[in-house]
């Protein structure tokens, strides 16, 4: 086999890559003297976390606030992105004076094991061969991405999170913390999330990756090495993903069925209608800025995630001794997390006596409302965070 390095990995041609191998964010690395066991059974080595941070760390390490990102997220949770240079895709949220306050608290958001903006992941160059790993990465999970952040928390010496907070697939992270290392989590925050991927939602996830697949232009995975992109194929998956994170309610305020030129047909297949070319216009963007395999292995991770299988099929068993404050967050329009799912994750924890808060917002805008303005949603969090701080002695 010719191992012989792929050339021009850090040009301007393939700046996706050049992130995925020299983030602009801070990066930890861990050599291969500290392998990181996967749920797979196989060993990784090198690994390497990119993170950012916000605000100050306190002199007792006890303000610090993790932030886990979403399916397509990453870690500028609060700063300008690197290559779309848009805000961070959080800024609603977290800074100063905000619900999660950057002048109080020290905010912590790693990019994920398995992504592709400096964490290892498929578009990660592999040191055996010289080339991206693509399909010869590591099938992980939501446990093994949880396992890559607790390293880079023993790295910053921080013994305990003030708070673990996440969104969809950040919930999944979040409760997975929660679980797994509990006394690591003085507090966790899950939203619009649940604790198993539904069979619907495995099924969508499916779509977006034969979409992929099909594409010509994904090589089998290969296609860093033929200096193309399935670009068409990463699109579709991404327009059919996006319309889960929205309720029929939001697609008709924001759209209806206006045409995108005034009120003539073109009796084409062209984007005659404004949701068209939306949906046309996220599939595209999301292009530029995500790799198609990490997208395949980061589906797959949320898909085997089911936290009740894992604990004899009795989801409490999960938290049994738990002395994390959780506070459970659901949106009345989500329909790709429903609220009947954060429900039964609050029942588990009420079934081992936990502390927890449980807030159902009403709102119109579906799963992406944790991501909106929504104001109820904003003093809930903020709320919860102060109580916390309250009890574990931080000041106001």
């Amino acid at each position: 086999m010719n191992t012989a390095p792929v050339k021009s990995f850090d040009d301007s041609t393939n700046v996706r890559v050049a992130e995925a191998n020299n983030p602009s964010s801070s990066v930890v690395h861990f050599p291969d003297s500290e392998p990181l066991r996967l749920a797979c059974d196989q060993l990784l080595a090198p690994i390497s976390i990119a993170y950012q941070t916000y605000g100050e760390l306190n002199a007792d390490k006890s303000n610090a606030i993790l932030i886990c990102h979403t399916l397509t997220g990453d870690q500028y949770v609060a700063s300008v992105h690197p290559m779309t240079k848009k805000p961070g895709w959080w800024e609603t949220l977290v800074g100063p004076g905000k619900p999660i306050d950057t002048d109080r608290f020290f905010v912590i958001c790693p990019n994920i094991l398995g992504s592709c903006m400096g964490s290892t992941g498929p578009a990660s160059i592999d040191p055996k061969t010289g080339r991206p790993y693509a399909l010869n990465f590591p099938v992980v999970t939501i446990g093994d991405m949880v396992n890559a952040q607790v390293r880079l928390i023993d790295h910053l010496g921080i013994d305990q999170l003030f708070c673990i907070l996440g969104g969809s697939m950040g919930g999944m992270q979040v409760l997975e913390w929660a679980s797994s290392h509990t006394e690591r989590a003085y507090s966790a925050v899950p939203i619009a999330t649940a604790a198993w991927h539904s069979p619907q939602n495995i099924a969508f996830h499916e779509v977006g990756r034969q979409a992929v697949m099909a594409d010509p232009d994904w090589c089998a995975g290969d296609y860093h090495l033929h200096q193309k992109v399935p670009r068409n194929g990463l699109a579709v998956a991404r327009m059919a993903a996006h319309i889960t994170y929205l309720s029929e309610e939001a697609l008709h305020h924001r759209f209806g069925r206006s045409l995108q030129r005034g009120s003539e047909l073109t009796f084409s297949f062209n984007a005659d209608f404004q949701v068209e070319s939306y949906l046309r216009h996220q599939g595209s963007t999301f292009v530029d800025r995500f790799d198609a395999n990490s997208y395949l292995y980061i589906t797959r991770a949320m898909d085997y995630f089911d936290l009740e299988a894992e604990h004899g099929d009795v989801l409490a068993n999960a938290f049994r001794g738990t002395k994390t404050r959780f506070l459970v967050v659901s949106f009345t329009s989500d329909w790709l997390y429903p609220t009947r799912e954060s429900r039964e994750i609050v029942r588990a924890l009420n079934a081992v006596a936990a502390n927890v808060s449980f807030v159902e917002i009403e709102t119109d805008s579906g799963h992406d409302s944790f991501l909106l303005d929504e104001p109820e949603f904003f003093a809930t969090v903020r709320g919860f965070l102060n109580a916390a701080g309250v009890k574990r002695g931080l000041s106001t």
